[in-house]
């Protein structure tokens, strides 16, 4: 058993990782990794909000006024052919409210962050 253990020990040790930035879509070199994790945030709390709702898609259509096709689309991750503004219009829907804070940045270049309470 000893010996399995060790065996095991060396795998992982063995094992090469990166420390992630906080963005993966950054970390991936996608282009816009910025404007997609605010993106897939907001994707992720309309998701929450449809299921907690118990909404049919037809229903979070109505209630959102987008598109059934779209909400599908955004039960399904799709970050695309949806704006920031339109997500967040989406939420307000859905019983959201959402605050933006604009401040000096600490830095020399600024960065967007999205805090879901």
């Amino acid at each position: 058993m000893e010996k399995r253990v060790n065996d095991e020990a060396e795998k992982l040790a063995s094992i090469e990782f990166e420390v992630s930035s906080g963005n993966v879509f950054a970390d991936l070199g996608l282009p816009d990794a910025g404007k997609l994790k605010i993106k897939s945030g907001l994707v992720a709390e309309i998701t929450k909000a449809i299921r907690r709702l118990e909404l049919t898609q037809e229903q979070a259509a109505a209630r959102t006024g987008i598109s059934q096709p779209k909400i599908s689309a955004i039960l399904n991750g799709n970050l695309a052919n949806l704006s920031e503004r339109k997500l967040m219009e989406c939420l307000n829907r859905l019983g959201y409210d959402i605050e933006i804070t604009v401040r000096p940045a600490t830095r020399a270049t600024g960065q967007i962050l999205v805090a879901v309470a």
